[in-house]
């Protein structure tokens, strides 16, 4: 009878036991969970840290085989980058906000010009069947009944915009020391790799950073071809802000897949705002500019500058930009294409070997 009264103690205690540390697991899961959802701005300010650092790196590689010491290729590296940074800055932020100060002068005139009356009997005699009066009415019914969202929309996008340049300050800051210690970060995280392992995973991480620095190194070229020949052609044909949107057209360049033809979209519809030097045979030529350059950049150079950094399929790509865009915006699009090319190496270098072996 004691025995009996025994085990089941020893079986309650059990269950006990297994409750408890099933109990601690879940919430040690969730305080893991929890803390990452608390810190993903600051982790995803080291991802693209992480990111362009490994952008930087080829270069430092380069001048490394040109028999510069480490330190001084790394030096070359960050004070070529704070060089380029400053000239974009001295050359292109006056422009840039001339003509954006010229768009707000602007910007007045176009409402007063809509408000006029004769606009709105154009509007009228132009399309007989649709009451313009009550579109007008309910628009600024609209406006009026939501001034405090609207004003408190544009507060909130004033904060952002300075969190978005506070962030890119810390990311800056981040690069140039992960650019500075990316060798000795590579050598700690080798070591934690068994010994037997370790030369086939340094290997594999090789190849994988070398692919996404020069997916970075080719994504910027790509950009910086498009904004270049953006302001030369828009200058050409006597566009409204070229310098401005040249700069749109560079910036939106280095979103994989979309960053291109949103750019364009952008472009075509400013050259057709009235009052600014725009006219509809300037969108026109805009609009059949970009077309012929999407493709020249689809077929032409893509092919050229992004197939000696990553072979990646097409379909790959377009699933892999709309996943990494949904999970993190703008910085997942960036990364995606590198990290589905990194898991389709593994699977060529690891898992597929390991296949035909069994």
């Amino acid at each position: 009878m004691a025995t009996t009264e025994g085990v089941e103690a020893m079986k309650i205690n059990n269950a006990f036991r297994l409750g408890l540390i099933g109990t601690l697991g879940v919430g040690v899961g969730l305080l893991i969970i929890s803390s990452v959802i608390t810190l993903q701005t600051i982790i995803i300010y080291i991802g693209a840290a992480l990111f362009l650092s490994l952008g930087l790196d080829p270069a430092v590689s380069w001048l490394e085989k040109k028999k510069f010491p480490r330190w001084a290729a790394i030096l070359t590296v960050l004070l070529g980058v704070v060089a380029v940074l400053t000239g974009i800055i001295l050359a292109i932020v006056p422009i840039v906000v001339d003509q954006v100060s010229k768009l707000a002068k602007i910007i007045p005139q176009l409402i007063d010009g809509i408000n006029t009356s004769t606009l709105i009997d154009d509007l009228k005699n132009q399309f007989p069947g649709l009451d313009v009066d009550k579109i007008i009415t309910s628009v600024t019914d609209y406006l009026g009944g939501n001034l405090t969202t609207i004003t408190s929309a544009v507060v909130q996008s004033g904060f952002a915009l300075v969190s978005g340049l506070f962030g890119g300050l810390i990311i800056l800051i981040l690069t140039l020391y992960f650019t500075a210690s990316l060798h000795n970060i590579k050598r700690a995280s080798y070591q934690l790799v068994p010994a037997s392992k370790r030369a086939r995973f340094a290997d594999l991480s090789e190849q994988i950073t070398t692919a996404v620095g020069r997916y970075v190194v080719g994504q910027a070229a790509l950009a910086a071809c498009n904004g270049v020949l953006s302001f030369i052609f828009l200058s050409i044909i006597g566009a409204p802000f070229p310098a401005l949107l040249a700069a749109i057209a560079f910036l939106l360049s280095l979103i994989p897949l979309v960053g291109t033809i949103t750019g364009s979209v952008i472009i075509v519809l400013t050259c057709l705002i009235p009052g600014i030097g725009s006219s509809t045979l300037t969108a026109f030529v805009a609009a059949i500019y970009y077309l012929i350059y999407m493709q020249v950049e689809a077929y032409v150079l893509s092919p050229n500058i992004m197939n000696r950094a990553v072979a990646v399929p097409g379909a790959v790509v377009v699933i892999a930009a709309l996943a990494g865009g949904s999970l993190l915006g703008l910085l997942g699009a960036l990364v995606a294409i590198p990290v589905a090319a990194s898991v389709l190496m593994i699977i060529k270098q690891v898992v597929i070997p390991r296949q035909n072996e069994l």
